[in-house]
């Protein structure tokens, strides 16, 4: 109901049926942002990894399944080796290991032999000992390239050739970015190549690992946006990003804002775009069942998500609710509220999206200083201005029966309606 000055008044049944809210304003920071459309993806040279056989064989064990956790040398398949040249430098190195004792022992009795024995004799013996050394020294390189660890090789070299060759999970590493959580969770078996008894030959993928604790956020943007990307880029502006989870996800709370680290420097010749990337670090659950170790990512690459990039700083502003304002020809209206008396007033719009409009702090409304912010005596609506404002249209009708107004506008009961 309208009043004579203009007010409007509203039960508290109509406050409820409005569902109508309101709350004093202070003044804050806020953000112009434009959105743009990105997607969560792998982390180049630090997520997957290829695991491949350094020799021709049989694979005759495989020890985890797609899914399993992995450790950084725990081992995944076992392999008959066929492959003549490993077992050739395999020969070698064991023959050049005992020719060296036998040059070795050779030159100590030619020492002993005193003046007697030409030095000649002694030089030779010597030259012989470092020539096989130098051939040691190739025959483990060539078997280090082939992936056996040094234990293994020392084995060779003591004649225990292997018929079998254990490959196992690489290093992680996360290439300088280490995540900030001191855990490394290793990796996740993310798909199994190949067979129980399938032959391989050198160089072949036996299963892909990935690790997800560090990811990236691309987004894509036009060349207008260009200037808009640069300049969030060196004012160090991080990104907002929206993961589209809903209220009801179970995860911890996560930090939204990520900065950018890269901006691609060259256009999609095809949708005219170019990309920039947001550094992630993921969350995870490890879950046990049946003795194995299982890993619920909450962030997966190929995920959708919105991307909300800072453009500019708005300081000293009220933001409020889309509708909490309400245009009106050339002008925009809030509605304050006393008790069950609200009244209209005329505010400056300086950004307007579709969830929230920023007002401008300009003496429009009253407001006081507290701990550095400026805050507004009366209590602003935060809904239902297009209702209030279409009730200032209306004919003013006075006062509903046994309904009167305090002098701070408030309406109450007569007390003679009440008994």
């Amino acid at each position: 109901m309208k009043t004579e000055d203009g007010k409007v008044i509203v039960s508290d049944r109509a406050q409820l049926n409005l569902g109508l809210t309101a709350k004093p304003l202070e003044t804050r920071v806020y953000w112009k942002t434009i959105t743009l459309p990105g997607m969560i993806v792998d982390r180049p040279g630090t997520s997957d990894r290829d695991v491949v056989t350094p020799a021709a064989g049989v694979v005759t064990q495989i020890y985890h399944v797609p899914g399993d956790l992995v450790q950084p040398g725990e081992r995944l398949f076992t392999i008959r080796l066929a492959s003549d040249s490993l077992q050739q430098t395999q020969a070698e190195l064991f023959k050049a290991s005992e020719n060296i004792k036998l040059a070795e022992a050779k030159r100590q009795r030619l020492v002993r032999g005193g003046e007697g024995i030409p030095q000649a004799r002694v030089i030779e013996a010597e030259s012989e000992i470092a020539r096989l050394k130098v051939a040691v020294q190739g025959y483990r390189q060539e078997l280090l390239n082939r992936g056996l660890p040094n234990a293994e090789i020392d084995g060779i070299a003591r004649g225990k050739l292997l018929s079998e060759l254990s490959i196992v999970a690489p290093r992680l590493d996360f290439a300088g970015d280490a995540p900030k959580s001191a855990e490394a969770l290793g990796f996740e078996l993310h798909e199994l190549l190949v067979e129980m008894g399938q032959q391989v030959q050198a160089g072949a993928t036996l299963c892909n690992l990935a690790n997800h604790q560090l990811l990236a956020v691309e987004g894509k943007a036009f060349r207008d946006e260009t200037a808009l990307l640069q300049r969030s880029l060196e004012e160090g502006w991080p990104v907002e990003v929206d993961f589209r989870e809903g209220a009801t996800t179970a995860w911890p709370t996560f930090d939204p804002l990520l900065p950018i680290s890269y901006i691609d420097n060259s256009i999609d010749p095809v949708n005219r775009t170019f990309s920039f990337l947001a550094l992630l670090e993921n969350q995870h659950k490890v879950v046990e069942r049946d003795g194995r170790s299982r890993l619920l990512w909450r962030f997966r690459p190929g995920q959708k998500v919105l991307l909300q990039v800072r453009v500019e700083k708005m300081e000293d502003v009220f933001v409020v609710p889309a509708d909490a304002v309400v245009a009106d020809g050339l002008e925009n209206y809030i509605f304050t509220q006393n008790v069950n008396t609200f009244e209209q007033v005329s505010v400056r719009v300086l950004h307007r999206d579709r969830e929230t409009v920023v007002i401008a702090n300009d003496g429009a409304l009253e407001t006081y200083e507290r701990d550095g912010v400026q805050k507004t005596f009366a209590a602003v609506a935060q809904n239902a201005a297009a209702q209030l404002n279409r009730m200032t249209k209306t004919k003013s009708d006075g006062l509903p029966p046994g309904y009167h107004i305090h002098a701070d506008g408030s309406l109450h009961k007569n007390e003679d309606e009440d008994r």
